[in-house]
């Protein structure tokens, strides 16, 4: 027999099942592994390497097998991340999750940037769990990225599957294609920003910015 708890987790699971999303750290796809194994063995030895010897015989497909974790967001779908766990609430004050770490490849060179991004939104009937914020920003930094974009899709997606009142993203990062080749100047900083409604109103994004550079714990 089923009890009434049992029957109030069954209604749900199905009322949200169109909303349903798993997380996933697959990231081995075996033929993916042996066709970019077999193009890293190609570069090793291109670039006059013994790719049998001891050191580089498990390489390319441990570097296969990388790419496939560094890459995983071309397989993710932000907007079913944050429907997942969106809620009624009549809370309209603004919501931020900063310093949150973003490791991504520059698609230019296929080299890392990294550093953090702060998010913001105001919420107009719905407030999304904290945690999703964090996943979003993954998804879209684990593919081959440009910063200006990647700042643009964070701040898109939260505004159009969310709709808040306004949206605010500020990414800062490192890029490792101006820190070891090119104009190699380890300590310089790029940072972007993109908003949207009440965060375009002078106030609002003052406060924000305020926030995200201030220490309140």
């Amino acid at each position: 027999m089923v009890e009434c708890g049992q029957l109030a987790t069954l209604f749900k699971l199905t009322t949200f099942k169109k909303m349903a999303y798993k997380k996933s750290d697959s990231y081995d796809n075996p033929t993916l592994t042996e066709r970019l194994g077999k193009d890293y063995r190609d570069i090793l030895e291109g670039l006059g390497e013994d790719s049998m010897r001891e050191g580089l015989l498990k390489t390319p497909e441990r570097a296969a097998k990388a790419m496939q974790f560094l890459t995983q967001g071309y397989g993710q779908d932000a907007a079913a991340i944050l429907q997942s766990a969106m809620f009624r609430e009549d809370y309209s004050e603004m919501v931020l999750v900063k310093n949150i770490e973003v490791y991504s490849l520059c698609e230019h060179h296929i080299l890392p940037f990294f550093g953090k991004a702060h998010v913001a939104y105001i919420p107009n009937g719905h407030i999304v769990g904290l945690s999703k914020i964090p996943r979003v920003v993954d998804v879209f930094a684990r593919r081959l990225q440009v910063q200006e974009r990647l700042t643009l899709e964070v701040r898109d997606v939260i505004q159009d599957t969310l709709k808040p009142l306004g949206v605010a993203v500020v990414i800062e990062a490192h890029h490792m294609c101006m820190m070891m080749r090119g104009v190699q100047k380890q300590n310089s900083l790029t940072t972007t920003s993109a908003f949207t409604g009440q965060f375009l109103k002078n106030e609002t994004r003052s406060e924000f910015l305020r926030l995200i550079g201030s220490n309140l714990h």
